[in-house]
């Protein structure tokens, strides 16, 4: 169950966001669909921002079908500054190389069910 729901309508080839609160884990939860580059990073930061710095974050990407490393970069710096409180789901093996390239800690990361072993 969820509540607290709020969506945004994107344009086509725009990654669609949608917010809420997921009322068994207490979590807010940000799930994204289609294309993941820096605009929809941008989008995830400024959520991110927008809430309680100790407020406990599920990322769901497990619905996003394209990534450009970029995108993954800037999402990156964003989980920088709350090491702790998210946690992300639906990234892929390359993608998890590239954030701890970057030295952010990939242990709250979970792969998903249908996760990529590249």
């Amino acid at each position: 169950m969820t509540s607290a729901r709020a969506a945004e309508t994107s344009p086509p080839g725009v990654a669609k966001m949608s917010v809420r609160r997921n009322s068994t884990e207490g979590a807010r939860l940000l799930k994204l669909e289609g294309v993941f580059d820096v605009p929809a990073a941008q989008r995830v930061a400024r959520a991110l921002a927008n809430g309680g710095a100790d407020e406990p974050v599920l990322l769901d990407l497990t619905h996003v079908r394209e990534f450009h490393d970029f995108g993954v970069a800037f999402l990156a710096q964003a989980l920088a500054t709350r090491p702790r409180h998210v946690m992300v789901r639906g990234l892929r093996q390359h993608h998890l190389r590239l954030l701890r390239y970057l030295h952010i800690d990939t242990a709250g990361v979970d792969l998903g069910p249908e996760h990529e072993a590249a």
